[in-house]
């Protein structure tokens, strides 16, 4: 190959890697901005708005249910927080720190805080792992100590 060519070769390489880093990064950041406006609802108690950001056939995994995935209508999800919200009425997750990882999967670090209606303080940490597609979630893969 003469020098021209493998310049121009490698050329063409690093400008479409880079192009293909951009995409990747602000598709990351929209997934980013997504998973934080679910941690928003999440701590203004606005359950309706958080399970919008949800498929409505996503898959779940959470300690609580043991180690099966499962599915949940956004209408059961819900309830669920309302639950959840009734019992520990001042419910608040921190994000502690978030790590994208490819396309599709948004990582977060969390400490979820509130005080049980019996006087039992929460203090736990959380990680779980979305799978976003089409904008919107549709597997949240939770992971935390149920002892």
């Amino acid at each position: 190959m003469k020098p021209k060519s493998i310049f121009t070769a490698l050329l063409l390489c690093t400008l479409l890697s880079c192009g293909t880093n951009q995409e990747l990064h602000v598709v990351q950041e929209k997934n980013i901005a997504l998973v934080k406006t679910f941690f928003n609802h999440f701590n203004d108690h606005n359950w309706s708005e958080a399970a919008e950001l949800f498929a409505e056939d996503a898959k779940y995994k959470d300690p609580e249910m043991g180690t099966k995935i499962y599915g949940r209508s956004n209408k059961e999800l819900v309830k669920k927080y309302s639950g959840l919200e009734e019992f520990i009425p001042n419910v608040h997750d921190s994000i502690i720190n978030i790590y994208p990882s490819g396309n599709r999967h948004i990582i977060v670090e969390f400490l979820s805080t509130g005080t049980s209606i019996d006087g039992f303080n929460l203090e736990l940490p959380i990680c779980t792992i979305f799978t976003i597609e089409n904008g919107l979630i549709v597997e949240d893969f939770t992971y935390y100590d149920n002892f």
